[in-house]
């Protein structure tokens, strides 16, 4: 009668495999053993529904992101074949933003448009330094101004 109490019990609690079965069968034998294995049984049971409580955090959806800003710091010249951008992030998270620029000659022709993504810290500024690489150093001195895109997309 105890036997089937035990198994009966254990399968109720969704243990309804062959290997708890078969221990609480052989447990059954010593009734000191059985009791005590139909108590872990209960006790390893109960872990399995405590998670549900911690995952309710991560469904908390997060905030969609903000773009951010470029500004130009210096332009590209002779002295300095890279142009440096500033990107500054609103957000309360890290992020990392897309941003755009072009280097133009004294006609206002684009001569390179550049794109990079720049991680920034949360509600922070990066930095980041653009090689005048595309068009050789022979022509760096044709560069007449830089423009940034002011707004710097925020990717993820």
């Amino acid at each position: 009668m105890v036997v089937l109490a035990l198994i009966g019990f254990s399968s109720g609690c969704g243990h309804g495999s062959r290997g708890d079965a078969s221990s609480s069968r052989g447990d059954a034998q010593d009734p000191g053993t059985g009791a005590s294995g139909g108590s872990g049984d209960t006790h390893r049971s109960q872990p399995t529904h405590s998670p549900t409580p911690t995952a309710s955090p991560s469904s908390e959806p997060a905030k969609p992101l903000k773009d951010g800003t470029a500004v130009l710091i210096s332009c590209a010249s002779l002295d300095d074949p890279y142009a440096t951008v500033e990107v500054r992030n609103p957000n309360e998270r890290d992020a990392v933003f897309t941003m755009k620029m072009t280097f133009k000659d004294a006609h206002g022709s684009t001569m390179i448009t550049h794109t990079a993504q720049v991680p920034v810290p949360a509600k922070d500024t990066a930095t980041d330094r653009v090689a005048v690489a595309g068009i050789g150093t022979g022509h760096v001195d044709q560069i007449a101004r830089c423009e940034v895109n002011p707004r710097a997309t925020a990717d993820w």
